[in-house]
C-alpha cells in the first residue's frame, strides 16, 4: 500500500509562487513509475495538471499551466514537487498528488493507482 501526503498549499496573491510537495511512503512505491498532480476547483471536475516520469526526464503539462508550473522529483527522498509560478485566481483549487504504474499518457487520462488527500491552494486577485 502506498500513501501520498501533500503539503505546501496556502493563500497567495496573483502573480506569486508556491511549491507543493508530495511525500510517498509504503511498500511498493518504487514500482509506481509515474507521478502526477491534479486539481479540483469548487463545482468542477478534477483535472490533470502535470506529470513526471520516474527518471524525471519526461514531463507532461496541461495547456493551462505550461510555462508556469514545473514538476520535479527526488527519488532518494520519495518526494515529488510542483513549482507554481505566476499564479492566477483561476488556479485556485485543491491539488492532489497521484501515483501511477503506467506511462505519462495513461496517468494524464486519470488512470491513477493512488491519490493523496489534497492540499488547498487559493490565489487572490
Amino acid at each position: 500500500q502506498v500513501q501520498l501526503a501533500e503539503s505546501g498549499g496556502g493563500l497567495v496573491q496573483a502573480g506569486g509562487s508556491l511549491r507543493l510537495s508530495c511525500a510517498a511512503s509504503g511498500r511498493g512505491f518504487n514500482t509506481y513509475s509515474v507521478m502526477a498532480w491534479f486539481r479540483q476547483a469548487p463545482g468542477k471536475e478534477r483535472e490533470f495538471v502535470a506529470a513526471i516520469s520516474w527518471s524525471g526526464g519526461s514531463t507532461r503539462y496541461a495547456d493551462s499551466v505550461k510555462g508556469r508550473f514545473t514538476p520535479s522529483r527526488d527519488n532518494a527522498k520519495n518526494t515529488v514537487y510542483l513549482q507554481m509560478n505566476s499564479l492566477k485566481p483561476e488556479d485556485t483549487a485543491v491539488y492532489y498528488c497521484a501515483a501511477g504504474l503506467y506511462g505519462l499518457g495513461t496517468i494524464q487520462l486519470g488512470h491513477v493507482d493512488y491519490w493523496g488527500q489534497g492540499t488547498q491552494v487559493t490565489v487572490s486577485s
